[in-house]
């Protein structure tokens, strides 16, 4: 693999978290003659914009995961609406923000990324008084990320509501 960055940087519009890497990545190889501009300060910002969008889509998927959890797991029937309109609101997040850079991001972060949004369903469904169902929840993922991201697909509830 070649030293430094590609020379064809990604494209700012269709993958801005890829973007933001490859240009504090030039900007950390380029040399700067006047000791005013702040090189590495600068290339850690643009960094962090990355950071922050690849953070984002990251939260988006836990939420869904977190959600369809419930959906699947719980007999509740009122929170069930609200549920399914926050997985709505996060895909819509994820298609404003995900890039084939970030979708590799989280495909090879599910795992952990599930793992999260399993505890916080457990502890959704333990508000609900729904404690038994939080504990049956499954050790692995049983979502693909197709299935997160797919609109208007939602996981049947293994209980009827």
């Amino acid at each position: 693999m070649p030293d430094g960055p590609p020379q064809k940087p990604p494209d700012y519009d269709n993958d801005f978290y890829a973007w933001t890497q490859h240009q504090a990545a030039v900007l950390r190889e380029m040399a700067v003659s006047d000791n005013r501009f702040d090189r590495e300060n600068v290339a850690e910002e643009i960094e962090t914009l990355g950071r922050s969008e690849r953070d984002a889509v990251r939260s988006q998927v836990r939420r869904v995961i977190q959600h369809f959890l419930k959906l699947q797991h719980s007999p509740a029937d009122a929170p069930r609406l609200r549920w399914m309109c926050c997985v709505n609101d996060a895909r819509g997040t994820l298609g404003d923000k995900l890039s084939q850079t970030l979708r590799r991001d989280v495909q090879e972060r599910l795992a952990s990324l599930y793992e999260n949004a399993r505890y916080q369903a457990e502890l959704g469904l333990r508000e609900y008084g729904e404690a038994e169902a939080g504990e049956r929840l499954p050790p692995d993922c049983p979502f693909t990320l197709d299935q997160i991201l797919e609109a208007r697909w939602y996981p049947d509830p293994m209980v009827k509501p």
